[in-house]
């Protein structure tokens, strides 16, 4: 499968979706574009398959970056236009507090492994330290960049950044080992690609957007 019509069809889903999200568009253009993506990947892989066992993992790595990038992305856009520059920077730096409070509450009490099997390095005592420092970020910044946002509400959202972060992490960890790669990509030596820079932003960045909008 190539690579640009996935890469066109995560652009095309990233920029629907922002664009509903903010009253420019309707949700059927969302379901549309979706729709017409698994179509045209489907199709576009019918000449390139040669009768081995590698049709399905192909056609899914085709499609996975529109729900795995493509939405998320478009959904931090519709937060910055919603909250501004803070709203999306309050996310990104509980992200950040939380991974530093992990490695080092980790590095210092880790003990228990969270998951062994894809991430021998990440401890249950270094998640939790990622909790308590991610999640009161949150509470504490947020008076001013959410202040219509309850304190109780902070605190959930916090934990929920956390722990979507967390997943986002062990996701991406998941597919490179699957793929035997060390980094996704060379753009960023040293840091494990930009996948890895971005991983926990693309399983929380949704519901933030959602708990923003809706709750």
């Amino acid at each position: 499968m190539p690579a640009w019509p996935a890469g066109a069809a995560v652009a095309l889903t990233c920029a629907t979706f922002s664009h509903a999200a903010l009253g420019g568009a309707s949700w059927f253009a969302l379901d549309a574009v979706l729709l017409s993506a698994a179509v045209a990947i489907g199709a576009l892989s019918l000449p390139r398959w040669r009768g081995g066992a590698d049709a399905l993992p192909q056609v899914s790595a085709a499609f996975l970056p529109i729900l795995y990038i493509g939405l998320p992305i478009g959904a931090l856009v519709a937060i910055r236009e919603m909250r501004g520059p803070q709203g999306v920077f309050l996310l990104m730096l509980t992200v950040m507090v939380s991974d530093t409070a992990q490695y080092y509450t980790g590095r210092l009490f880790g003990r228990r492994p969270l998951a062994p099997a894809i991430s021998p390095k990440k401890t249950i005592e270094g998640a939790v330290g990622g909790f308590v420092f991610g999640t009161l970020l949150l509470v504490i910044v947020g008076q001013w960049w959410l202040a219509d946002v309850p304190v109780a509400l902070r605190a959930a959202l916090g934990a929920a950044i956390v722990a979507l972060g967390i997943a986002g992490d062990l996701f991406e960890s998941m597919l490179k080992r699957s793929a035997g790669v060390k980094d996704s990509s060379a753009l960023i030596p040293g840091h494990g690609g930009v996948l890895d820079r971005i991983d926990a932003l693309l399983f929380a960045a949704p519901v933030y957007y959602v708990v923003l909008k809706y709750v």
